[in-house]
């Protein structure tokens, strides 16, 4: 089955990596995509399975304040993530990690390879080393990546995650072919 042309590696990553309009506002590093990461992952023969924004999708595009530019990058995502601790928040989380694994499962058990899960640095909610808390950048991670790792644990799978920043595209390359490699 799947003897076709397709590579069967598959590599989750942030929403805001393939699409820079959903981020916050005022953080934006790119246009459009991170177009050297996406071309990398393509050009190793790796499919890309975007994860959904749990902040876009709980907050909406402005993450309820039209200022929120205004304010130090930290300072910002240190609000959004307080917001996305509400009840509602983290139920919808779960759901979307819920699917996220429903995805995983179904492509190892037609033995695809998920080599792992890109996420961003400082975010609140898909950061791997660092998020934002008590309006800093402080090591830790993102609520929807916590949430997803725990998940993971959970059904005994274990998926290297990394953090990259849009600003550092040489340090993400590198990053990208140690997870790529294995």
């Amino acid at each position: 089955m799947y003897n076709d042309l397709r590579s069967k590696k598959i590599v989750l990553v942030s929403h805001c990596i393939l699409n820079q309009n959903a981020i916050s506002d005022g953080t934006a590093d790119y246009p459009a995509a991170l177009n050297k990461v996406v071309e990398y992952l393509l050009q190793s023969r790796v499919s890309i399975l975007q994860m959904p924004c749990p902040e876009l999708l709980c907050l909406g595009l402005d993450r309820e304040n039209i200022h929120g530019a205004e304010q130090p990058v930290v300072v910002e995502n240190t609000r959004i993530r307080q917001s996305m601790q509400r009840p509602a928040a983290i139920h919808l989380i779960n759901t979307l990690v819920q699917q996220m694994i429903f995805q995983i499962e179904e492509y190892i058990r037609n033995s695809f390879s998920v080599l792992g899960v890109i996420g961003m640095n400082r975010s609140p909610s898909c950061g791997v080393n660092t998020t934002s808390l008590n309006n800093q950048e402080v090591t830790g991670e993102g609520l929807f990546i916590k949430a997803l790792r725990e998940e993971l644990e959970k059904k005994d799978i274990h998926l290297k995650m990394i953090g990259i920043k849009g600003q550092q595209t040489e340090k993400a390359l590198k990053s990208i072919t140690e997870l790529l490699n294995g």
